[in-house]
């Protein structure tokens, strides 16, 4: 039997493909910069940007979901750059978040999975 069937999944949260345009900025600056998610869960998304952000940088978001907007914390848990792009990927792990608005989320994401 083929090992790679048997790969357990370790995300602690069901992922939802997301595409939308999410606007962050860097904590303690005024400048909001933008990507386009890939996926969210209720512990984080990825999203897709020019610039490289470091690992560990805190990043306050917006992600508008049917017209509500979210403002979680999120730490930048990995990013890589993009093959044949002057892109990047970008993993980033909510680390603080309202919990009405992280009901919201999760709500939005049950109801879509």
């Amino acid at each position: 039997m083929d090992l790679l069937l048997k790969q357990k999944e370790n995300r602690c949260f069901p992922r939802l493909n997301f595409h939308s345009e999410i606007r962050y900025q860097y904590r303690g600056k005024p400048d909001f910069d933008s990507g386009i998610s890939k996926d969210i869960s209720c512990g984080g998304l990825r999203l897709t940007n020019e610039q490289y952000i470091p690992t560990t940088t805190l990043v306050m978001l917006e992600i508008n979901i049917l017209n509500r907007v979210l403002r979680p914390v999120g730490k930048v848990a990995w990013s890589i750059p993009l093959a044949h792009s002057n892109r990047n990927q970008t993993g980033i792990e909510f680390v603080e978040f309202n919990s009405v608005e992280q009901k919201y989320l999760k709500d939005f994401i049950d109801m879509q999975v």
